[in-house]
């Protein structure tokens, strides 16, 4: 017999959930302590160290906006597949959108 597959939340991220070389250690306080204001655009970058409210990471790369705030977390409205999902995150996950969005996200 052989063993059953895994079907946790963490499987098929061997690449997705790895940090590069020089990235590996403790999280940086500012990543933690960053604060973001209502409608800012952010960057869902999930970070493997800190596993504190850590988002699917089918997520991962998604490009949201803010809506409040929930405790320590973030209320991040994502467009999924044109369906629009509210998802809580840990700061530590999130970064400012530095760029433009594609036609497709603006909706």
């Amino acid at each position: 017999m052989t063993a059953r597959k895994g079907k946790g939340l963490r499987r098929k991220t061997r690449d997705k959930l790895s940090l590069h070389v020089r990235e590996h250690g403790k999280i940086k306080i500012r990543k933690i302590l960053q604060e973001f204001n209502i409608d800012d655009k952010v960057v869902i970058k999930i970070d493997p160290s800190y596993n504190k409210t850590m988002p699917h990471p089918k997520y991962h790369g998604m490009v949201g906006k803010i809506l409040g705030k929930r405790g320590e977390c973030y209320e991040v409205l994502v467009n999924d597949k044109g369906k629009e999902k509210i998802i809580i995150v840990h700061p530590a996950h999130l970064e400012k959108f530095k760029g433009q969005v594609s036609p497709v996200q603006a909706s």
